[in-house]
């Protein structure tokens, strides 16, 4: 798909699908895959830590509030994952002389985490072409703007220690490059999907399951184990979790199904044969998320 800035539009990018060629785009998902799978066989153990519902809903209500590509959202909140386990990593190591930190680690890292989080939104943002991007009076006048008072050389010391702390290796897989490219490679093998329209279902679903991450991953656990209570092995799920081609089958699975039951099968099994996930993998993840979104329908109306 190509991806352009438009605005005159309430919405800050353009999506086009049909613009690649079928060879393009199955590069580009081996690619996607074989990087899927490389970082699922390298997963530290505290993996997700950083994947609170309340820290997550807070960057993408940035990223709109922005007026951001979606994607930079999701970019960010994998980058912010990604630098806090190296940044914490480097905080417990045992100091040596050089190195030996003045006072406690929390306060000092609570206090600069809101700018840590921030600088991971504007970096991402940098990355992408097509996306607006945040320049330091942009990213003071906010920070500001919502009681954290900090200058220009604060955010540009906080923008380098992410980049150093991850070697300036910004770039990695994130769920919504993953979402779009199989709704594109689902447009070329099935043409009558209204893929416009599934993009734009789809991008709500993605954002539901990423709030509603424990919750839902708790409930597919449950189903795959036949246990009632599996949060005890929830650690040992950790690479379903964090696995974003099963998340991506999911995600347009679950919108395919809304947008159109009738069609949901034959989907369904396209998304089957251009993965390799099991068909029953898929319609578990979105008989759990349809589920979820039920009762948060109902639970939102009854409070009405």
């Amino acid at each position: 798909m190509l991806r352009a800035l438009d605005s005159g539009s309430d919405e800050p990018v353009n999506v086009r699908f049909g613009e690649a060629s079928r060879d393009l785009l199955t590069d580009f998902l081996t690619h996607l895959n074989t990087q899927n799978k490389e970082k699922l066989h390298t997963l530290p153990a505290c993996c997700g830590s950083f994947k609170d519902r309340r820290l997550m809903e807070c960057i993408l209500l940035m990223t709109k509030e922005l007026r951001l590509d979606p994607l930079v959202g999701y970019h960010a909140i994998e980058m912010l994952q990604r630098f806090m386990l190296k940044h914490l990593a480097g905080l417990l190591a045992p100091p040596t002389p050089e190195g030996r930190s003045d006072g406690p680690l929390v306060p000092q890292l609570q206090q600069k985490f809101p700018l840590l989080v921030f600088s991971c939104l504007q970096l991402s943002s940098k990355l992408l072409l097509h996306s607006h991007r945040i320049n330091n009076e942009t990213a003071v006048h906010f920070l500001h703007s919502v009681g954290c008072e900090v200058s220009r050389q604060a955010v540009l010391e906080a923008e380098l220690l992410v980049c150093r702390e991850l070697h300036f290796a910004l770039h990695a897989p994130d769920p919504l490059t993953f979402v779009e490219t199989l709704l594109e490679v689902l447009g070329h093998n099935v043409p009558s999907v209204p893929l416009v329209a599934l993009h734009r279902l789809s991008l709500h679903v993605l954002q539901f399951v990423t709030l509603q991450r424990s919750n839902i991953f708790q409930a597919l656990l449950a189903v795959t184990t036949c246990c009632a209570r599996p949060s005890a092995q929830l650690s040992r799920f950790l690479t379903v979790t964090e696995d974003f081609m099963l998340l991506a089958v999911g995600v347009v699975a679950t919108a395919s199904f809304v947008l159109s039951a009738t069609e949901w099968k034959q989907i369904v099994e396209e998304l089957s044969n251009i993965t390799g996930i099991s068909r029953r993998s898929v319609c578990d993840f979105a008989h759990v998320t349809l589920t979820h979104l039920v009762q948060e329908q109902v639970e939102g109306t009854a409070s009405l």
